[in-house]
């Protein structure tokens, strides 16, 4: 690069003292720092009641005399408003033409920045993620070996899952623009799933997903990380709106692929026209093939009655499109090589809820 280009760091803080000085060696370590890249460190630290004010400005007094880094930091008061406020501000006072969203419990590797400003620059309209180190290793190994390994072609388009954006949140960058044409982030505050209602959002304006498939980020696993403050209703909620808006309102029928406890909670999710277009469930357990599903609802006894049931046949005579119920790779691969003998896009002809 034979350009100076000032790159802002964005850290939303709440109570990260036990974390700050292993994120700060994170960024002192970026390659980019030897090239004509200057970083910016832009912290809303949003009223911790540790010692995260205290850190901050140690590493501030530390970093004073370093041309290449600028620390610019602001602090909340009173009750914390939330992450989705705090990356808000944080956007907000920082002055970078790309913004690298950095939690700070996690640590960036050395060449993250180098490599996400790469593919940033070539795709401006797009979130650019990277692969991930688990901590520890063996924490939610599903969920890390699909955010891996997901095929690109797929970024943008199995986005209804439970595991939520395509890319993780920590691993995110990208151009200001993307962040000021979405709006910024929900301040609806805790409990709120604010990257992903950031990434729907994105995906509705038309932007692009992109994931460089290197190693960049160490994401960190444990108790008191905010993901664990969001209900798991919030995000199914979140999730099945959009799947109606863009995918079941345009679909004169559809089949349910498990008949199970999923597949029946998702029936029971729908409003009634939705589920008027409800063909069938299909299944693999013959115990349940030929049988049928009549839903029962405890708080509206009279839709009870007024239901009817829904014939559960075999995945191999059932009608695409399918919306797919079923957890990724729990079944020794059984489930993906029925799904794949069908022969069927995804995106199209089924979608992935699960």
């Amino acid at each position: 690069m034979n350009f100076t280009l000032l790159q802002s760091v964005i850290i939303p803080v709440h109570n990260g003292s036990a974390w700050l000085d292993d994120c700060f060696n994170g960024i002192l370590s970026q390659t980019v720092l030897k090239n004509k890249v200057n970083v910016e460190v832009s912290i809303y630290n949003d009223s911790s009641t540790d010692d995260t004010r205290d850190i901050m400005v140690k590493w501030q007094c530390t970093l004073k005399d370093n041309p290449k880094i600028q620390i610019v930091q602001s602090h909340g008061r009173g009750k914390p408003k939330g992450v989705g406020f705090a990356k808000n501000r944080a956007v907000e006072q920082s002055s970078g033409r790309f913004l690298c969203f950095q939690d700070v419990d996690d640590v960036m590797l050395p060449t993250r920045i180098s490599c996400q400003l790469q593919e940033a620059m070539q795709c401006p309209e797009a979130i650019v993620g990277s692969k991930i180190i688990r901590d520890p290793p063996e924490s939610t190994v599903r969920f890390t070996r699909w955010a891996n390994e997901l095929p690109h072609e797929k970024l943008a388009i199995q986005v209804y899952t439970s595991h939520g954006p395509t890319v993780v949140m920590p691993t995110w960058f990208c151009c200001r623009s993307v962040f000021d044409r979405v709006g910024g982030f929900s301040e609806a505050g805790q409990g709120t799933p604010e990257d992903l209602i950031f990434f729907y959002r994105h995906l509705d304006l038309g932007g692009a997903v992109r994931r460089v498939d290197e190693t960049l980020l160490v994401y960190r696993y444990h108790e008191n990380a905010t993901t664990f403050s969001i209900l798991e209703h919030t995000i199914w909620n979140i999730r099945l709106q959009r799947l109606m808006g863009k995918e079941l309102d345009s679909w004169p029928y559809f089949t349910i692929w498990n008949a199970g406890k999923q597949g029946r909670k998702f029936y029971r999710s729908l409003p009634p026209a939705i589920q008027e277009r409800v063909l069938a469930m299909c299944d693999v357990d013959p115990n349940k093939i030929g049988q049928s599903y009549k839903p029962y609802y405890p708080e509206d006894q009279e839709r009870s009655r007024n239901c009817r049931s829904i014939p559960i046949i075999s995945y191999q005579q059932a009608m695409a499109p399918f919306v797919i119920c079923m957890k990724l790779d729990l079944t020794a691969g059984n489930f993906e090589r029925n799904l794949g003998s069908l022969n069927l896009t995804e995106g199209t002809e089924y979608v992935m809820f699960t």
